[in-house]
């Protein structure tokens, strides 16, 4: 299948992760912010239009994380997942009573939580037309737990914040995305020279 971008670092498909997924092999790590399957209808603001309708069936994971040796699933308190101790928590220290003030990523890997905080008001700054962006720092602080994972795939890309933080880390990322308009940003997002990264205590470090 032809890609719909790729680089040195970054290769994004654009189509259903379903059919695309099985015929590209393993890799290190699986980082991805999946649909939660919470409702059907957004509600306007930030999130988008009134009328944008979602598909929200929730995806079977198994066959993803079996595909990669390590995985970290955001929302993974919504699917039916083996028991893990090693939990990453996203702290939102501004949200309000509309926002949750923390959201939960599951991972395979034994070990304590991890926690980062991160506002709201710094996520919104960085919103590019995609409603449940996940911000840059937070992936790239994703990736610094996962040192020797190389190799990431991501089947629910969204605008490419994984594939961004990856380039920026000096690793290689295979993004799948089934909503064009969303591939379009990605690869505008990835086609940009190495970026600035977050360490992992969430500081910024010049590469």
């Amino acid at each position: 299948m032809k890609p719909y971008y790729q680089d040195s670092a970054v290769t994004i498909f654009h189509g259903d992760c379903r059919e695309i997924a099985p015929t590209l092999g393993r890799f290190d790590l699986l980082l991805t912010d999946p649909p939660y399957g919470l409702g059907t209808k957004l509600h306007g603001g930030s999130w988008g239009s009134k009328d944008e309708t979602w598909d929200y069936e929730r995806p079977n994971m198994n066959a993803l994380i079996e595909q990669c040796d390590k995985a970290c699933i955001w929302g993974g308190n919504y699917f039916p997942l083996s028991v893990s101790r090693g939990w990453l928590v996203w702290i939102k220290p501004d949200a309000n009573g509309s926002i949750g003030k923390a959201e939960l990523a599951w991972t395979n890997e034994d070990r304590i939580i991890h926690y980062i905080s991160h506002t709201i008001a710094a996520t919104n700054a960085e919103r590019n037309g995609h409603p449940t962006l996940k911000p840059l720092r937070v992936m790239t602080w994703c990736l610094g737990l996962f040192p020797a994972a190389l190799t990431i795939l991501d089947p629910f890309a969204g605008s490419g914040t994984t594939g961004r933080a990856a380039k920026d880390l000096g690793r290689k990322a295979v993004l799948i995305e089934r909503e064009e308009r969303y591939c379009e940003i990605s690869a505008r997002r990835c086609s940009q020279e190495v970026l600035p990264l977050f360490t992992a205590n969430g500081s910024v470090k010049q590469v």
